[in-house]
């Protein structure tokens, strides 16, 4: 694998680096530094994904018909690199790179034309309905009910964990619409309005003090046939194929050195108060640990992505792009707390600091805990692997 960039790749970075000095405004960096939650509020991540629109760069693994960029592996990982790295927001991914898709590969011409131009003008905005309070990692087991009513479905249940689903208008849902045969084969995929009657969202507060979650109710809430993606009952398929676009899609990399980064400018901040971390030995080792880890991770998502072409998703490879990226967030979020010591224990949620890295470090530890239960539980990943990639 060569890693040296062509003159084409180092030109192609060139433009990548004067877009972000034009358009990353100090306003958008700060509000991602001080992003502890999974993703930033709609203020922050909403005017850059407007700024890579515009340059039509927004969605790279989409078709070039609809606003695809056509870039190769390497455009893409310089691209998400460079953005990490310059401490860009993080775009909210549900339009994006999760229901975008589906709509893609399963939906009609006609949803095509409805939902993916609004995706990409940031007109809705998504959440996803997947887990219940007795379906998390064992997706096949909810219960929320669709039953057929002429051109409708009327839905009945609820959904857990519905990350800012209290800022979105549209929520792309897995409900029940048979109890016959398999589990998985009484599935449907469903794209629902959340101004819909019968509907109510209620927080749910994070234990890192965020507001990120909900539970979302449903009472006889009616939703067109129209808006079923895919056969009905046929649902787990296209469930399937968001999922790897959730796990592996994105180039995780580039973020889990910008976080690292975070907590070296933490440590500086400890060094300016007079706590001399960088004596510490265990803690130095610690580091070189981590750093070490991050650059064979870098290594392994390259050579991985590198196989893929644009807008192909990854497949079952998706579950070890994601299982080590989400062992890797806790690992630089453990060293965080690490350097902070006693100190970590005084922290409150309610205390903020402004300037200051340190109050950042522990709620990014404590959510840094959830990185390994959503988006596919690592037990879940770890059956994946074994199942699909080693073949046992």
């Amino acid at each position: 694998m060569n890693l040296e960039l062509s003159p084409e790749q180092q030109a192609f970075r060139d433009e990548v680096r004067t877009f972000l000095r034009e358009n990353l405004t100090p306003e958008l960096q700060h509000g991602q530094r001080y992003t502890t939650a999974v993703y930033p509020e709609p203020h922050i991540s909403g005017p850059w994904q407007q700024a890579l629109q515009r340059k039509g760069w927004l969605v790279p693994m989409w078709p070039r018909e609809w606003g695809g960029t056509g870039w190769n592996a390497a455009q893409r990982f310089i691209f998400e690199s460079e953005c990490a790295l310059a401490g860009a927001p993080l775009v909210h991914p549900m339009g994006v790179r999760l229901v975008g898709p589906v709509i893609l590969r399963f939906g009609t011409e006609e949803q095509k034309r409805q939902y993916l131009p609004r995706i990409l003008n940031s007109e809705d905005y998504w959440c996803q309905g997947f887990s219940e309070p007795g379906a998390g990692s064992d997706l096949a087991s909810l219960k929320m009910t669709a039953v057929s009513d002429g051109d409708d479905y009327i839905l009945n249940g609820s959904k857990i964990w519905t990350t800012h689903a209290h800022h979105a208008n549209m929520m792309f849902a897995l409900v029940r619409t048979s109890n016959e045969g398999k589990r998985q084969e009484g599935i449907t995929f469903l794209l629902i309005d959340m101004k819909s009657p019968g509907i109510e969202v209620h927080r749910i507060d994070t234990i890192g003090g965020d507001y990120d979650v909900n539970q979302v109710f449903f009472t006889d809430v009616r939703v067109s046939k129209a808006n079923r993606v895919g056969a009905e009952n046929a649902g787990w398929d296209c469930a399937k194929y968001l999922l790897e676009f959730e796990r592996g899609a994105g180039i995780f990399s580039g973020r889990l050195r910008s976080q690292l980064k975070r907590v070296g400018a933490a440590i500086d901040e400890l060094q300016a108060q007079g706590k001399d971390v960088r004596r510490d030995v265990r803690l130095v080792a610690r580091f070189g640990e981590v750093c070490a880890d991050l650059d064979c991770f870098e290594m392994m998502e390259l050579r991985i992505m590198g196989t893929l072409q644009p807008g192909q998703n990854p497949g079952p490879v998706s579950s070890i792009l994601k299982l080590r990226a989400s062992r890797m967030k806790q690992a630089i979020a453990e060293l965080g707390v690490e350097i902070l010591g006693p100190q970590a224990l005084q922290w409150n949620a309610e205390e903020h600091q402004e300037g200051s890295l340190l109050p950042l470090l522990v709620p990014d530890y404590l959510n840094s805990r959830a990185f390994t239960i959503f988006g596919g539980a690592a037990e879940v990943q770890l059956t994946i692997i074994a199942k699909s990639v080693v073949g046992v």
